[in-house]
């Protein structure tokens, strides 16, 4: 495993092994902490998007297995931009061990990789998000255990490259995938055509709606997020007034499983895609989910780093 750019790059028994070494680095972090596999490698960590999540996760992350992490900003780098993609990477090649990237524009990940001499894990782009992905599947084991396949994955709201990443990553554990958006916010055709290829291996089964009351029928997650994402700003007043319907609140967790947990990868805006009553609710796993970015992307930084 040279790079982590796509949850469907990878076999699903990959997925299932990275998620088996994440439970494992996780009980050793809780049980007096993990061992320095990380020792002498530095991650350079590239942001053209701002985040709390992947970026303290990511640090904290090789700093807890004896690593260091080095932060650039959009300012400092200008992906594409003040320097080609191609010499970036060979130049970063030669200072740090492995790279995260997170950036607008998926084909600039693609690129550094292809370029890179060093392992390249995608941060989030505009097309998927691989390493909350993992996360979600990390909390989702936690709740119904490594043997969970046939679950039902609900997914309300805009299909955004968090939506792409957790069909994928459903597709891979042989979780049902269910999705309820407004029309003109649908999946990436590209997106699904790639998990249609993993379910029929799997015997995962896909459902696109537009009704996120018979999209909640019976799940066991039903997750969400923000409905407008950053980069589109200029749609926020268009935006805000065709999500509505979509809100997870008390009435629609309601008419899921009783078990049902309640998903979105942060940050929230309250009382919007979500609302609070549901978010600090008995059924929320948000922050458990939040948390386990830092579990998870050990798992992926050992694999590429071929230390675990």
């Amino acid at each position: 495993m040279k790079d982590f750019i796509a949850i469907s790059d990878h076999t699903s028994g990959e997925i299932k092994n990275l998620l088996d070494l994440a439970v494992e680095l996780k009980k050793e972090y809780f049980a007096g902490g993990n061992k320095p596999i990380f020792e002498g490698k530095v991650l350079g960590m590239i942001f053209q998007k701002p985040s709390l999540r992947t970026r303290v996760s990511f640090d904290m992350a090789m700093r807890h297995c004896g690593g260091d992490a080095l932060y650039l900003s959009p300012n400092e780098i200008g992906l594409g931009k003040r320097e080609s993609i191609a010499d970036i990477a060979r130049v970063l090649s030669g200072y740090v061990q492995i790279l995260m990237a997170r950036t607008f524009d998926h084909a600039h990940v693609v690129e550094l990789a292809k370029w890179s001499d060093v392992p390249v894990i995608n941060g989030l782009s505009d097309y998927n998000h691989p390493c909350q992905g993992m996360a979600d599947a990390l909390t989702i084991i936690e709740k119904f255990g490594v043997d969970s396949k046939g679950l039902t994955v609900s997914y309300v709201g805009d299909a955004n490259n968090v939506a792409v990443s957790l069909m994928h990553v459903a597709a891979q554990m042989g979780w049902n995938f269910t999705i309820a958006n407004p029309e003109g916010y649908d999946m990436d055709p590209k997106a699904v055509e790639i998990g249609d290829v993993i379910a029929k291996k799997t015997g995962s089964k896909f459902t696109f709606l537009r009704d996120p009351h018979d999209a909640v029928k019976g799940a066991h997650v039903i997750y969400t997020d923000t409905w407008t994402s950053m980069g589109q700003e200029e749609e926020t007043a268009r935006r805000e007034k065709v999500f509505p319907p979509y809100q997870v609140n008390a009435k629609l967790v309601g008419e899921a499983d009783k078990d049902v947990i309640v998903m979105h990868c942060l940050p929230a805006h309250r009382n919007q895609e979500l609302t609070d009553e549901v978010a600090d609710g008995s059924h929320s796993v948000i922050f458990p989910q939040a948390h386990n970015r830092l579990h998870a992307q050990k798992a992926i930084l050992a694999r590429v780093l071929g230390v675990a």
